[in-house]
């Protein structure tokens, strides 16, 4: 992997702080730790990021769409959050390059999941360093124009279409459990078991829990497509 960026210029683009405390935890990939005893990844940022960049993205959508039904503001939210609306924004500020790699992970670069985590990561220090409010003001970087955003963007994630066709049968909301987790830190697979009605409907693998949710409910969707409706 080539040296990473310094992250002044990216602080810069972003309206951050020059200063930014743990930013550089915030850019750091497991597998340069493995390498570099003593540093920190980013997997701990992410997990608070995750929650607070879906906190501020709701209270952005509550405020420019007034007017729409909650599953409208869940369908954007999830076009908004989901890991490709965020490696997609990562790319745009090429992020990428700012983030420090192990010797052997090359390919970890341009993966997808890897480019939202850091943006949740990123979003987390500003978080702790700044409060809501200049969480609230990154988030809203990141999201654009909610009012403009392409719901079937969200209409094609596979939980989101499962969730509508349980609930509009009149049935509680689909329970993802995990079942198993296997595999390295560095290369975690998780397995997952979706529940419709306390009953186990069908099961997904990936390497993050949301990807084997959203594998579960795809399975599941195949199982039960939406043209049939089961009887009440």
């Amino acid at each position: 992997m080539t040296t990473p960026s310094d992250p002044s210029s990216l602080l810069a683009e972003l309206g951050l702080d020059p200063s930014l405390p743990r930013i550089d935890e915030a850019l750091t990939h497991a597998s340069y730790v493995n390498e570099h005893p003593g540093s920190r990844d980013y997997e701990r940022l992410e997990f608070l990021g995750d929650a607070v960049l879906g906190l501020c993205i709701s209270e952005l959508l509550l405020e420019q769409l007034p007017d729409a039904a909650e599953g409208r503001l869940s369908r954007a939210r999830a076009a908004l959050v989901n890991t490709e609306a965020l490696a997609a924004f990562a790319r745009s500020v090429d992020l990428v390059s700012f983030v420090r790699f192990g010797k052997g992970a090359a390919h970890d670069a341009l993966q997808s999941k890897v480019l939202a985590d850091v943006v949740e990561s990123i979003v987390a220090v500003t978080y702790l360093h700044g409060g809501l409010e200049a969480a609230g003001r990154l988030a809203r970087r990141i999201a654009g124009n909610p009012a403009s955003v392409d719901l079937s963007i969200a209409a094609r994630d596979p939980k989101s279409q499962l969730q509508e066709l349980v609930q509009g049968a009149g049935k509680p909301a689909p329970v993802y459990r995990v079942i198993g987790i296997d595999g390295p830190d560095h290369d975690r697979w998780f397995e997952v078991e979706v529940e419709i009605s306390g009953a186990p409907c069908a099961r997904g693998r990936g390497r993050t829990k949301k990807a084997a949710e959203r594998e579960a409910a795809r399975r599941a969707l195949q199982e039960t497509p939406p043209s049939e409706e089961n009887p009440s």
